[in-house]
């Protein structure tokens, strides 16, 4: 079941809040913004910069199932809403792996109990900018908040599709971040043309899908 978003807090009174408080204890301390400034503030830099490749809400609707498997089909094109920002993003392609060893680059998320992972690709602005995101499930939050914490430091631990990112880019960041029993890693390139678009498209939609987790399986 993919799904679209059209956020207002205002439609939900209290899940800002919720939010702010679940997420200051969830996120590692260098990463834990409140959602204020994650969302409406000037755009913070925690995001890990990209090696340079060589040359060649309306809240998401939660699962009929909270503790069932995640499946790359709960996601589809990402049409968001919060205020006055909007962003839309084609899902390009998907994947479900019934395990993560083919996105366990070091071992890291065999050494935490890493379960089942999905891989998601998006396009935006004609394909100026791409994101790929890889979200991954844990026994226990505390299983997944040790990963982000590894991630911190050390995003290669994990795979991720290279080609379905822009070749030549002059932005490339990554963020990862922890939420319930899940870990959500979001890379983002983008070209000249969406380079003054890609800061706040990539804070977004990292926050959008982590915020999604909270309603799909709440702690």
């Amino acid at each position: 079941m993919g799904y679209s978003r059209q956020s207002d807090p205002r439609d939900y009174p209290g899940v800002v809040t919720t939010l702010i408080v679940i997420l200051a204890v969830l996120l590692p301390g260098g990463l834990a913004f409140s959602l204020y400034r994650y969302l409406n503030g000037p755009v913070p830099d925690p995001a890990v910069a990209l090696p340079a490749k060589k040359s060649t809400p309306e809240p998401a609707e939660p699962s009929t199932r909270p503790d069932a498997s995640i499946d790359d089909a709960e996601f589809g094109d990402w049409n968001y809403r919060l205020g006055d920002v909007a962003f839309k993003a084609q899902k390009v392609s998907g994947r479900t792996y019934d395990s993560c060893a083919p996105v366990d680059r070091q071992g890291t998320l065999a050494e935490n109990g890493c379960e089942r992972a999905v891989q998601l690709a998006y396009s935006a602005y004609k394909g100026h900018l791409t994101a790929v995101q890889v979200i991954m499930s844990f026994p226990t939050a505390k299983d997944a908040k040790a990963t982000a914490q590894q991630l911190a430091s050390s995003s290669r631990a994990v795979k991720w599709s290279r080609d379905k990112m822009l070749g030549k880019y002059v932005y490339g960041r990554i963020r990862s971040d922890a939420t319930n029993r899940y870990v959500v890693l979001t890379a983002v390139t983008a070209d000249r043309t969406a380079q003054a678009r890609a800061a706040r498209f990539h804070q977004h939609l990292h926050a959008d899908h982590l915020g999604y987790f909270l309603f799909r399986d709440p702690a």
